[in-house]
């Protein structure tokens, strides 16, 4: 074992990583951060990183605020927790309710609380369920996903998620979920396909598995507007238009993951804004709080809420919940983030500075070793290829993405690997300079990384 902190070493022996080779890990031990402030975080030794993915794409406004820091201190000195069990309720969970259906994409009637994006996610299926029993459509239960894509990690929202390392030996998914296909196109297009005749080929292909499963069976379809974690996958052209109408056309709700796209991180408040998705409902977590205190929630439709209510009459009860639905600490935190992003003109905000942001992005584009740079707002990633002019990709045992984000890190900026992808999801707090100061450490970063292939000459086919 390398030489590490008595911290390294007490975490090796106590802690488990999500998301991190656990051999590995034994040997490498942990980055173990103490402090943040505005986009930084510094380690114990007094190292600075530019926090270049907010976290897991929800420190929002950055580290520190001295407001959220403020209200979660005046709630828990006020009313440090409570139910909503059996009728409860309390004013923070009351007004953030209001201010949500105010926001939503969509014409929400009620909003229901959890602890966590998979959270959301999975009590959307659920009650997708719940729905169609309520409506006399005990077969229409399947949930449509696509491949690459990301809705969280507990037993349905895992199965949901498109990535085989989250169904590995988990014995997921679970029956009932199906995946469609991955809209990426530079990926997956056809040669010669646009962009607009590739959406429609996916669109033609999501309608030909509800006829072939059978349109009566399948309840809901759920995507991300722009995917996140299977690799900042932005939709091509026309995407949503051509599957809203498909969804429309077999009575399927349409369910938007707006745990990393809602909050102003494309520009618009919500993604479903930005790309013209027309949602029954939304899952929101991570920005809702800047991630200061964990929450999730979903919105209720008024035809799921009205089932919602006719089971509650045949049943006695309303079923589900968590300890945490609707902490008031968290509703405190979630209402003032809220207000800050609309005194502070956030999404103002996002616009003004992601030209900046999709300009530096493009030009890494651009460098030998990257095949596509994509994004919108402040949210992009970059592909690393063997061949650019192909698109071929690295053999994956050869971890390229991995030692990219590793060197990302030791030039002092966070990054995340996906695959052979690096993302970046920045505070949207962040300034111009900070932008142009975070792309050059990922440039460093990239010029290493292309030294190290070239010597290891990883590039053969």
């Amino acid at each position: 074992m390398a030489q590490l902190s008595n911290a390294a070493i007490r975490d090796i022996e106590t802690v488990i990583h999500p998301y991190t080779n656990l051999a590995a890990h034994r040997e490498s031990g942990p980055l173990v951060l103490e402090r943040g402030r505005g986009i930084r975080v510094w380690d114990t030794s007094g190292k600075d990183y530019i926090e270049g993915l907010a976290g897991l794409w929800c420190t929002s406004l950055g580290y520190g605020n001295t407001e959220l820091i403020e209200a979660a201190t005046k709630q828990l000195e006020t009313l440090s927790f409570t139910h909503i069990f059996g009728g409860k309720s309390h004013d923070p969970a009351i007004e953030l309710s209001e201010r949500l259906k105010e926001l939503a994409p969509h014409d929400a009637s009620k909003v229901l609380f959890c602890c966590s994006g998979s959270e959301a996610n999975d009590t959307q299926v659920k009650l997708a369920w719940y729905y169609n029993n309520a409506r006399g459509k005990p077969e229409k239960k399947k949930i449509i996903s696509r491949i690459k894509g990301y809705h969280g990690v507990t037993v349905a929202a895992a199965s949901l998620t498109g990535l085989p390392a989250n169904h590995a030996d988990f014995d997921l998914p679970v029956k009932g979920i199906l995946h469609t296909d991955c809209p990426h196109h530079y990926r997956f297009a056809e040669a010669g396909e646009t962009q607009a005749d590739f959406a429609t080929r996916l669109a033609g292909n999501l309608e030909k598995m509800i006829i072939g499963e059978g349109p009566d069976t399948i309840a809901a379809f759920i995507a991300e507007p722009v995917m996140g974690a299977g690799g900042v996958i932005v939709p091509p052209e026309t995407y949503f238009e051509k599957i809203q109408r498909v969804l429309d056309k077999y009575d399927i709700l349409m369910i938007a993951d707006e745990v990393i796209c809602g909050f102003a991180r494309t520009g618009a408040m919500w993604g479903s804004q930005r790309f013209g998705i027309r949602p029954h409902s939304i899952s929101m977590a991570k920005a809702l709080t800047s991630a200061y205190i964990p929450m999730g929630a979903i919105t209720i439709c008024e035809d799921v809420y009205q089932a919602m209510l006719d089971e509650s009459r045949k049943i006695g009860t309303f079923g589900h919940g968590y300890t945490y639905t609707g902490h008031p600490v968290a509703a405190a935190v979630a209402l003032k983030t809220l207000e800050i992003y609309e005194r502070d003109d956030v999404v103002g905000h996002v616009r003004a500075i992601m030209p900046a942001f999709q300009k530096h992005l493009a030009k890494l584009g651009e460098h030998p070793l990257v095949g596509e740079a994509r994004g919108v707002g402040l949210l992009g990633a970059i592909e690393l290829v063997a061949d650019r002019q192909t698109g071929r990709a690295f053999d994956p045992g050869h971890m390229v993405g991995a030692k990219c984000a590793a060197l990302a890190q030791d030039h002092g900026l966070i990054c995340r690997m996906l695959g052979d992808a690096v993302a970046l999801c920045p505070p949207l707090v962040i300034t111009e300079d900070e932008i142009g100061e975070m792309f050059d450490r990922l440039e460093k970063a990239i010029n290493d990384t292309q030294a190290w292939v070239d010597r290891e000459g990883l590039r053969a086919a």
